[in-house]
């Protein structure tokens, strides 16, 4: 049933029902980026080169800048995000996968947001701080364009592929967009811009609420989706933690993280129940752990 479901939608959508050499050369690229991206957990955690609270001087510590999160938050998610890309190469070579319109609208996303994770990870080695803005704001673009385009391709095969796929990526991009700022704020500490004191506390604070705003955005974009809002709000919610409990210490930061995280997850929630004021409990249910 899977596969005739799958080559029901191709069909649909007008792409071919059958195995391409183009869907062949998806998935051989996609599973080579997942290769060269399994270095990043290894670099990551400093078992190849230094760990990354190391690199760049130290810029990228979590205690180098207020918009740094606490320390455990970046093991957790990132290992929770590392399964998802190794489980979603699986999936993309199931055969009822092969021709699936999902597979063929992000596969090569996918494989550059690989790859650009791994480029990060390699030049935060080598202490190019800078170059490292401009390749998280480029992994920050691809995966906008990816929940996108997931949102414009909806998921068909219901729970199992949205944690999958849905939930992967939107956890991806959630926690990126935190990381980003995260990491333009080590670039300007590496620049000698002052990191502490009441203007860059307020200069924070109007930071991170702008984020929960440009998140929001993208969210009644793409349908509110909790993986991306739960990604951010962990970053958030650590920065916040940290900001109490560790140095640079900042209320105001603090305070300010606290409320983007609820803000974002509230308004994903409000989002949520306007797309749908009068679902049933039983339609779509297995699918809403990724969107």
């Amino acid at each position: 049933m899977a596969t005739r479901s799958s080559t029901s939608i191709a069909q649909t959508n007008g792409s071919p029902a059958h195995a391409t050499t183009a869907d062949r050369v998806r998935q051989i690229v996609v599973t080579v980026s997942e290769i060269i991206s399994l270095l990043g957990p290894l670099i990551g955690f400093g078992l190849i080169g230094s760990d990354v609270n190391e690199t760049s001087g130290g810029d990228l510590a979590s205690d180098a800048t207020l918009v740094a999160p606490g320390g455990p938050a970046f093991s957790i998610i990132w290992s929770a995000i590392y399964l998802g890309l190794f489980v979603y190469t699986i999936w993309q070579w199931l055969p009822s996968r092969t021709v699936d319109t999902r597979a063929r609208a992000t596969g090569w996303l996918v494989a550059l947001s690989m790859l650009l994770n791994a480029a990060w990870l390699i030049v935060t080695q080598e202490g190019l701080i800078w170059l490292s803005v401009g390749v998280i704001i480029a992994l920050l673009v691809v995966l906008v364009a990816l929940v996108v385009r997931l949102t414009q391709v909806p998921a068909q095969q219901g729970g199992a592929e949205a944690l999958i796929v849905d939930g992967t990526f939107g956890l991806y991009l959630g926690w990126v967009s935190v990381a980003t700022a995260a990491n333009i704020a080590a670039a300007l500490a590496s620049s000698g811009v002052a990191t502490t004191g009441t203007g860059p506390e307020w200069a924070v604070a109007a930071l991170v609420l702008f984020l929960a705003g440009a998140l929001t955005l993208l969210q009644a974009r793409v349908g509110g989706r909790w993986a991306v809002a739960v990604g951010a709000a962990w970053g958030l919610g650590w920065i916040t933690v940290a900001r109490i409990s560790d140095e640079p210490a900042s209320t105001i930061v603090a305070i300010a993280a606290a409320v983007a995280a609820v803000l974002i997850l509230a308004a994903t929630g409000i989002i949520r129940s306007r797309r749908n004021p009068t679902r049933s409990p039983e339609v779509g249910s297995s699918a809403r752990a990724g969107r």
